[in-house]
């Protein structure tokens, strides 16, 4: 376990995805907090949702192995929601052109020490959020996320989000475990000319059997 940080306890553990080990610095469990300086707080983040960003979630590490194999070259990339930003860093390892964003106001802090631990060069990083626009976040060839649509307002926010920042012809790589609104994001991405293609997948756990899950691909080849 790693040394005490102000306010939460973090720890160290190896991720294997493809051929490559990982080492990634998490909170120690989901039941960590700390906001001294009220930031999260200012942000919408309450107690019980601030941990979220600094765990890997078992979408999370189905879209860190599929991301160890997915094609990438001359694409740009973005993670939307990256939280600890494990397919981001495998990307990076890959040599990718990756971005990655989070509202979190640590989720920064903790991508790039994981980048340092890996001997990785910085991640491009924007701490965002869906409502606020961002223009120097740019637009991007294929935006990749994992278990994005856990609140009612969601499909549309991250609708709204994407619209801003998928180039012309985009794909949109969801991991999502099974949630209900899925149909409704769908038909967000419907509308913006996005076609839908499903599969289902097995999602890691670790010391559990695999949960059921889906990878949802939207490809628009033009605006």
């Amino acid at each position: 376990m790693d040394t005490r940080k102000p306010g939460y306890e973090v720890e160290t553990t190896s991720y294997h995805m493809g051929t490559t080990a990982y080492q990634i610095r998490t909170l120690l469990n989901r039941r960590q907090f700390s906001d001294p300086d009220g930031c999260a707080e200012r942000a919408g983040i309450s107690s019980a949702s601030w941990p979220i960003f600094g765990v890997v979630w078992p979408s999370g590490l189905a879209l860190a192995e599929e991301m160890s194999r997915f094609p990438i070259e001359g694409k740009i990339v973005l993670e939307v929601g990256c939280g600890i930003g494990l397919p981001s860093l495998v990307l990076q390892q890959r040599g990718a052109n990756i971005t990655a964003t989070d509202y979190h106001p640590l989720a920064e802090e903790f991508l790039r020490h994981n980048t340092d631990l890996n001997g990785l060069a910085p991640i491009h990083f924007f701490r965002t959020a869906w409502l606020e626009p961002n223009f120097d976040l740019g637009r991007f060839d294929l935006i990749i996320g994992s278990d994005l649509l856990y609140e009612r307002d969601h499909p549309s926010l991250l609708a709204g989000f994407l619209a801003d920042h998928a180039n012309p012809a985009c794909q949109i790589l969801l991991v999502d475990p099974g949630r209900s609104r899925c149909g409704q994001f769908s038909s967000h991405m419907a509308s913006q000319g996005y076609d839908r293609t499903e599969w289902r997948i097995r999602l890691p756990e670790r010391n559990m059997p695999f949960l059921p899950g889906r990878l949802l691909s939207f490809v628009r080849a033009r605006a």
